[in-house]
């Protein structure tokens, strides 16, 4: 793995900032590019189609796009690039939408979404070289989920009162700025890149593993029982997460006050913000497996008691539990990612997990749409249904044992190099072991973005 530069402590805060601006600019294009369109053309169709194209990438990228993170001698560079690129569409955007010809934009759209995964998973893959194993290392990704939420929340807040005070357009080209203000911080996270398969650490060289094409990330995603747990559940509640903004805004409406709809869609966002800054402060003792699937039952659960609930003050409570549920979701599944992807291919584990997130909610945005005509609080209730479905899923993969094939000692994570059988249950350690002290992520066998 690649150094970075300082010591976590220093790295951490860095890390960030980066993070934090990166994906505000992400998800303030999801309000930016409908209003803009909506301001230039008079329809909001050409902001759709813009949105589309800038998410459908995310899948298909990212896997290459984690390979060659993983495989680049100059990972300053490359993250310096993407990120670039990323500011620069959005800034392209910001300029031709509603202005050039339909497949002029659709085709920057296109550009721009590829350097997603960089922003989502990329970004996550580097807390493992920022910060060692160990309670906090678990911090780490609990800020980071929270900056995930916390852009949730600034993005859209920020384009729409720019906009109100002024126009779309240059909203846009503040995110773009805000994009490329991160691009311009990202080298200072690295130091020169060693050579492939070099230690960091003052341990000896160690070889590298030959595995680490665009297929490999896929194939640990599969092989790997808690990588396929953890993906698989995480991707059954995001089909039902990504109609979640629009069955909040019907339900508001069907209860007589549209207006609030969005007051519902922030009471869970900050509620994930509060529930990630919650686990950062007091890690949970448990292994990540146990967060994420009692996680997915709590927001499922409360998810359905707000469809069950006529009192508005009470729903905008329980979509506040609900949030406070999905942020120790996000934290435990960025752990089990960490933890459980060999270090080769970590990189494209993260990319391709979000990518896989990002277009499952794309999917139960559509699936929310086609089903609009049903009453809301049917649409709500199978949002929640879904939710605790991912959880059962989750609990019910991790029974089934891993088909990794056998890792090379000096590469694998924590868990993979203290096995003796990959699908069998863990070797005993030594009691002596740092990773069975409270708090480390290497304490049990079970034990990590969008």
């Amino acid at each position: 793995m690649y150094g970075v530069r300082g010591s976590a402590s220093a790295g951490l805060p860095r890390y960030l900032a980066v993070a934090l601006l990166a994906r505000v600019a992400e998800e303030g294009m999801a309000v930016a590019a409908v209003l803009l369109a909506l301001a230039r053309t008079g329809s909001a169709a050409q902001g759709a189609f813009v949105l589309t194209a800038w998410m459908a990438p995310h899948v298909l990228a990212a896997p290459l796009v984690g390979a060659a993170a993983g495989r680049t001698r100059r990972p300053q560079l490359f993250h310096l690039a993407a990120l670039g690129g990323f500011a620069a569409a959005i800034a392209a955007l910001a300029v031709l939408t509603g202005r050039a010809p339909a497949p002029v934009t659709l085709a920057v759209a296109l550009i721009g979404g590829s350097c997603g995964p960089v922003v989502s998973g990329g970004l996550s893959g580097l807390v493992a070289a920022l910060v060692p194993a160990g309670p906090a290392r678990d911090r780490a990704y609990a800020l980071d989920a929270a900056t995930y939420n916390a852009a949730s929340v600034a993005g859209p807040a920020a384009v729409g009162t720019l906009a109100g005070f002024w126009s779309p357009g240059p909203a846009m080209a503040l995110l773009a700025g805000v994009a490329a203000v991160a691009a311009v911080l990202t080298p200072g996270l690295f130091r020169d890149h060693p050579r492939p398969g070099a230690r960091t650490d003052g341990t000896a060289r160690t070889p590298e593993v030959p595995r680490t094409g665009p297929a490999a990330g896929p194939a640990a995603l599969v092989r790997v029982r808690e990588l396929r747990a953890i993906t698989a559940a995480t991707c059954l509640a995001f089909l039902g997460i990504g109609g979640l903004t629009t069955t909040a805004v019907l339900l508001a409406a069907h209860r007589g006050s549209a207006g609030s709809g969005s007051a519902l869609l922030t009471a869970f966002a900050a509620g994930a913000l509060v529930g990630s800054l919650v686990v950062a402060r007091w890690p949970p003792r448990l292994s990540a497996q146990p967060v994420a699937t009692a996680a997915l039952l709590g927001t499922g659960m409360a998810l359905g008691a707000a469809a069950l609930v006529p009192a508005p003050a009470v729903v905008v409570a329980l979509f506040v539990v609900a949030g406070l549920c999905d942020g120790p979701l996000l934290t435990a599944t960025l752990r089990i990612r960490a933890e459980h992807a060999p270090a080769a291919v970590r990189t494209q584990v993260f990319t391709l997990g979000a990518g896989l997130k990002i277009t499952a909610a794309a999917c139960g945005a559509g699936l929310t749409g086609l089903a609009a005509a049903l009453p809301p609080t049917t649409l709500l209730l199978g949002i929640a249904a879904l939710q605790i479905a991912a959880a059962l899923l989750h609990a019910a993969l991790l029974r089934v044992p891993s088909r990794r094939p056998p890792v090379d000692a000096s590469e694998a994570g924590p868990h993979e190099s203290s096995t003796a059988d990959p699908s069998g249950p863990p070797a005993p350690r030594d009691a002596s072991s740092p990773c069975d002290a409270p708090g480390t992520p290497g304490r049990t066998s079970s034990s990590p973005p969008h």
